[in-house]
């Protein structure tokens, strides 16, 4: 005889208000809690350094790492808890000192950062789901930077979907959120290494 277990759901607001008394971060796939596991030392390089890059063209208020929660739509409601994202001054003013959460009637942030993960979830998490979530909620520009395969991946939205241009080597990143951004993906890529 063979027994099954059925997990719980959460809703978007059990979700809000879920505390297992860890420092355990987790995001919310249609209603089940997927622990996020630490980050290896080189992607929190990558996602330092492009923090730093960031900081000479915006005020430091407008960037989030790792610590800004975004409600996406998918089959149920899921948040992301993306390495970077670049908030409006409309955004920021609407978060104002409340829990770091995007939620959904909130205006989208202009751009996303993923450093990808190892691994063929954390692929397919980055390169498909997360792309047609951030599609969706209508942000202008997403970046999949990728050290294992050596490229960033910029996608930029137009009329609702995404058109994807592909940076390795010394290829210069062109940005429409920063235009002045003067960086290859080498540098990206190898950002921390000695």
């Amino acid at each position: 005889m063979t027994t099954t277990t059925t997990v719980k759901k959460l809703t978007l607001e059990e979700y809000l208000v879920y505390d297992d008394g860890t420092d355990t971060k987790y995001e919310l796939v249609d209603g089940e809690l997927v622990e996020m596991p630490p980050e290896t030392g080189r992607n929190n390089l990558i996602s330092l350094y492009l923090l730093s890059e960031f900081l000479k063209f915006i005020s430091i208020q407008l960037i989030r790492h790792k610590d800004t929660e975004l409600v996406v739509m998918g089959n149920l409601t899921r948040v992301r808890l993306p390495d970077l994202m670049i908030l409006t001054q409309e955004l920021l003013a609407t978060l104002g000192g409340k829990r770091a959460t995007i939620a959904p009637d909130m205006p989208s942030p202009i751009m996303v950062v993923e450093v990808v993960s190892p691994g063929k979830v954390n692929q397919d998490r980055d390169y498909r789901y997360k792309r047609s979530e951030y599609a969706a909620r209508g942000i202008p520009e997403y970046w999949i930077v990728d050290a294992d395969q050596t490229k960033v991946t910029l996608l930029t939205l137009v009329d609702g979907l995404y058109e994807e241009a592909i940076f390795q080597e010394t290829d210069l990143i062109t940005s429409a959120t920063f235009p002045g951004l003067n960086l290859t993906a080498v540098q990206v890529l190898t950002a921390g290494q000695v």
